[in-house]
């Protein structure tokens, strides 16, 4: 499961391609506040069954904000992050449901699983599969999986259980749902795997090239 650190290198790297001319010190701070707040939910499940990846990991949130976004937009004579922000805060909002979405919540989901719609839908979901090109097979994929009985393919989501089976261990909760056995081992993860810390050291480092480098071309 990918640490904060992690997913701050890919929000710098989404912030950096994405957000343009939007792009600055401010915009940057703002998506690494928001791609936080998922994590938050470790903290709720001291207290609640309902925790980590969960009550704040989930698609449900990013759809509200993409609904409130909308409607101030366009449900508004006049909106209220034009007329503060202008373009920038348009773009800056968006980009904002991106980093909670594709960030966060759809980044767990795949590296461990999340309860991708509570509380619509109690339920933790993983995806996982393989793509590849086989000389005797073809083309050879379980990301989608055909259903018989309609032709249609669908993602491939295993589920985990739902929130009274399964809870998240954390730094913060090593032992959810139960009293430990021993002295309590707290870890809070940096990187974990050779993957995490290519992420974490190329997206700091695309994030920082951003910043460094003129973003207009020199005469020649």
């Amino acid at each position: 499961m990918p640490s904060l650190v992690v997913h701050y290198a890919f929000v710098g790297v989404l912030a950096a391609t994405l957000l343009g001319a939007a792009f600055d010190k401010r915009s940057l701070l703002l998506s690494l506040v928001v791609v936080t707040i998922p994590d938050i939910d470790a903290f709720i499940g001291l207290v609640s069954t309902v925790g980590h990846r969960e009550a704040l990991t989930n698609l449900v949130i990013p759809v509200l904000m993409c609904a409130v976004i909308a409607i101030d937009l366009y449900g508004r004579e006049e909106s209220y992050i034009k007329a503060r922000w202008g373009a920038y805060g348009v773009r800056v909002a968006w980009f904002c449901v991106v980093v909670y979405g594709a960030g966060h919540v759809l980044f767990d989901a795949v590296t461990g699983g999340a309860n991708l719609f509570w509380p619509v839908h109690d339920q933790f979901y993983v995806v996982n599969g393989r793509l590849e090109l086989s000389s005797q097979r073809g083309l050879v994929q379980t990301f989608l999986e055909t259903r018989p009985d309609s032709g249609s393919s669908v993602p491939t989501l295993r589920s985990l259980g739902n929130s009274t089976t399964v809870q998240m261990s954390t730094g913060v909760d090593p032992n959810p749902g139960g009293a430990p056995d021993g002295p309590v081992d707290r870890v809070f993860p940096v990187v974990r795997g050779g993957w995490q810390l290519y992420l974490l050291v190329v997206g700091t480092l695309a994030t920082a090239a951003r910043f460094a480098l003129d973003h207009e071309l020199p005469e020649e």
